[in-house]
């Protein structure tokens, strides 16, 4: 099936590991690998899951009768690295120690590269990584939290963020480099983020601040949560997990579906209505703040992820911000795609490999 242009897509998930090929830009076959508890529950951390991902991956490529020896390279989607700019990395030794230890967290995608590489190794053939969750291109400015020692830490969908920038631009008939656009994706996580001349200067997620998500609880009142810390009425974790998997709409509404959400007001929940409403509000409200890093020089607003289907929370966004500039929607992500266009882009000569040092 692969052939001379052929690059193979890994994007490991919690509870998945998704693959695809891809033949320049043109999609060859993809497939979502789904694995259960009992399978993974047996490693005690996430990065030590890679040699059974890996076994998984190479049965389905066996299925789709891929020739490997043909794959000109290999990319995994980037985890938790250190702070980097946004593009294509190769991988290399000291990344994959980075996020063997990951002083940054356990999170699966951490387990995109050390698969990319061991597949592309054995091949003699490239691997990559793009634009990464820690993909970092603050202002100086944005980094300043308030007191010493406090450092804004940049986390957010910057694969999907960026890929939606670079086509939007494209169909704008302009360069990705050209624009400033205000990016909001709409997904279990929330991040808004402000990119100006192709770099992310500023952003927000609802794990440190920014508006309530899904189940994160976004910016929360610092006096309020101090208070909540001493109160002994949670361990550190239990307080942890609250904050960052257990709060938002969750925490309010005992669910983490949106559609049940909107179903609910619609049946006359006014709770429902309210706490839908709010949502709306901040994400509205952090638009308005990412148009001011921009100085109001915004080309377009771009709303993505899985909630830009939804009409209702859409709506009230716009509702909001349309006076800043006009709002173009990209519902979904393309991650497998994504990261596809990031190699391919380097394979083509047209964007340099960074080197993660």
């Amino acid at each position: 099936m692969a052939d001379a242009k052929s690059i193979l897509v890994i994007n490991p998930g919690a509870t998945s590991t998704k693959i695809a090929v891809y033949d320049g830009e043109n999609l060859l076959f993809k497939r979502s690998i789904e694995h259960k508890d009992e399978q993974t529950k047996g490693f005690k951390r996430i990065f030590d899951q890679h040699k059974f991902r890996l076994e998984t991956i190479y049965d389905v490529l066996n299925e789709e009768n891929v020739d490997l020896t043909t794959l000109k390279a290999v990319v995994g989607r980037g985890g938790l690295v250190k702070p980097v700019p946004g593009g294509t990395f190769a991988i290399n030794q000291k990344m994959l120690e980075y996020l063997e230890k990951a002083d940054r967290g356990q999170h699966a995608s951490n387990l995109g590269a050390v698969l990319a590489y061991i597949i592309a190794d054995k091949l003699g053939i490239p691997s990559y990584i793009v634009d990464p969750v820690a993909v970092d291109e603050l202002e100086p400015v944005a980094r300043i939290c308030g007191y010493p020692g406090f450092e804004k830490n940049c986390l957010s969908h910057a694969l999907n963020v960026r890929a939606v920038a670079r086509k939007v631009a494209t169909d704008m008939g302009r360069k990705f480099d050209d624009c400033n656009f205000i990016v909001i994706h709409l997904g279990t996580g929330i991040s808004v983020n402000a990119l100006k001349k192709g770099k992310m200067i500023e952003a927000c997620n609802a794990k440190d601040d920014g508006p309530f998500s899904v189940d994160r609880c976004g910016a929360l009142p610092v006096t309020q949560l101090i208070d909540l810390c001493y109160s002994n009425k949670y361990t550190k974790e239990e307080l942890q997990k609250k904050v960052i998997r257990e709060g938002g709409i969750y925490a309010y509404l005992g669910t983490r579906d949106i559609r049940e959400v909107e179903q609910r007001e619609k049946n006359g929940d006014e709770k429902a209505k309210i706490i839908l409403d709010a949502f709306t509000y901040q994400v509205a409200r952090e638009i308005g703040a990412m148009g001011a890093t921009l100085c109001g020089e915004v080309d377009k607003i771009i709303i993505t992820g899985g909630m830009a289907n939804s009409v209702r929370v859409v709506s009230e966004i716009s509702r909001r911000v349309k006076f800043i500039a006009e709002i173009v929607l990209v519902p979904g992500e393309e991650e497998l795609q994504s990261l596809a266009l990031g190699a391919l882009r380097v394979l083509n000569g047209e964007e340099k490999a960074l080197e993660y040092v």
